[in-house]
């Protein structure tokens, strides 16, 4: 069974080149809306988002994000941050550096960012996460004059879409949903999405690669290794205790 909802969820994919049309000021009080909306641990609510809305800044960011063009020429980009800087403004004594509050703000802002997406993608807007922004993670933070205790986790570019790329398969329920207990990877399974993203591969009309997910995995998540972060982290005041 499935609806107009479960529908536009099941079409995400994520858009790197968009028209040249600005998104309308209602459209994004709209999203916004919808973002403030999500969930948030304990009604905390310690999540912040920074609209670049300066073009030298954002072409500063598209660089620090690897030189992704799309993170300036998108309509709008956001910055979405776990922030308890608000808070101890509000009260300064606050008990801050713990990591059950890094796991709070990371879970809160990115509940709220998907909302945002969700809202974007129902008004014929196309959507692309960058967390390329954690490259460079300390001057994204001086460029946005981040204080203590905001940590900047991921941009959003948001805009017209001027693409239609092909919706990758995912991982199958019998993969990543269990029932009672944690079961071992099926290799059976596995070996057939395997050969379902082989194929994706070589049928998408953009960005031609080979090979299944799994044969991937060593090399994406190497190359994502940012072995700075922790002490980034104890910089901000996170995780310090």
């Amino acid at each position: 069974m499935t609806n107009s909802t479960i529908d536009l969820l099941c079409q995400h994919r994520s858009i790197r080149s968009y028209l040249a049309k600005p998104v309308t000021e209602q459209d994004i009080s709209a999203i916004f809306s919808a973002a403030s909306h999500a969930s948030s641990s304990s009604f905390l609510q310690c999540s912040t988002i920074i609209r670049i809305t300066d073009h030298d800044k954002r072409s500063q960011l598209a660089h620090y994000a690897g030189d992704q063009t799309y993170v300036a020429s998108a309509a709008e980009f956001w910055v979405f941050c776990a922030d308890f800087n608000r808070h101890i403004q509000i009260e300064p004594s606050l008990n801050l550096g713990k990591a059950e509050q890094l796991l709070l703000g990371c879970v809160d802002t990115a509940i709220m960012a998907q909302n945002a997406v969700i809202a974007a993608e129902s008004l014929g807007l196309g959507c692309v996460y960058i967390g390329g922004i954690r490259n460079h993670i300390d001057k994204v933070t001086e460029l946005l004059n981040l204080p203590k205790f905001v940590l900047p986790l991921f941009g959003l570019c948001i805009g017209y879409p001027d693409q239609s790329p092909e919706i990758k398969p995912r991982l199958p329920q019998a993969l990543v949903m269990f029932n009672d207990q944690y079961q071992p990877v099926d290799k059976a399974i596995l070996a057939h999405y395997d050969q379902q993203m082989n194929e994706y591969y070589g049928a998408r009309s953009t960005h031609k690669k080979a090979g299944g997910w799994s044969d991937k995995l060593t090399g994406t998540i190497n190359k994502e290794q940012r072995d700075f972060m922790l002490d980034y982290l104890h910089k901000q005041g996170w995780i310090t205790k």
